[in-house]
């Protein structure tokens, strides 16, 4: 992987998002449909916020964080807006930024996804997971290629 190399070459750009007025039943629909672990929130084309996997099941867990009473899921779902869940305030990334950049924000901030916005625009998402893929597919080019890594005790010295 080339570290310097813009986080377009990573980002995922085929984007599943909700608007911030929606129901959380929109939330559960995307996570249901798709393998994704954050859903993008947008007024427009506008970045508002983001709903990790773990937010929604926080959200859904929590017995009276969100009201004095406890609801089921279905009657929390209907009731809260995504806007009442989302995370706000998020780091983000120009599609032009390097990797090595998302790297640094992914290790000092513990993120697992960043959205990437270029003009006020969300463009895409780049997520640990897309790197980690990224890097898997470099390893099996190797192997096919016949390059196998050198063995740790070659690399280190130990004078």
């Amino acid at each position: 992987m080339i570290f310097t190399a813009p986080v377009s070459s990573l980002m995922t750009s085929k984007l599943i998002t909700v608007s911030a007025l929606d129901k959380m039943t929109a939330v559960k629909e995307v996570f249901d449909r798709h393998l994704v672990h954050h859903v993008l929130v947008v007024r427009y084309k506008k970045l508002v916020g983001l709903i990790s996997k773990t937010d929604y099941d926080r959200f859904l867990k929590c017995k009276n964080a969100f009201s004095s009473e406890t609801l089921t899921e279905n009657a929390k779902l209907n009731t809260y807006a995504v806007e009442d869940v989302m995370t706000k305030g998020l780091a983000t990334l120009a599609s032009t930024d390097r990797i090595n950049v998302a790297l640094q924000i992914f290790a000092e901030n513990r993120l697992h996804a960043i959205p990437i916005v270029d003009n006020d625009e969300v463009v895409g998402i780049l997520t640990t997971n897309d790197i980690i893929k990224a890097l898997w597919a470099e390893d099996e080019a190797r192997i096919t290629e016949g390059m196998t890594a050198t063995p740790y005790e070659e690399v280190v010295s130990w004078s």
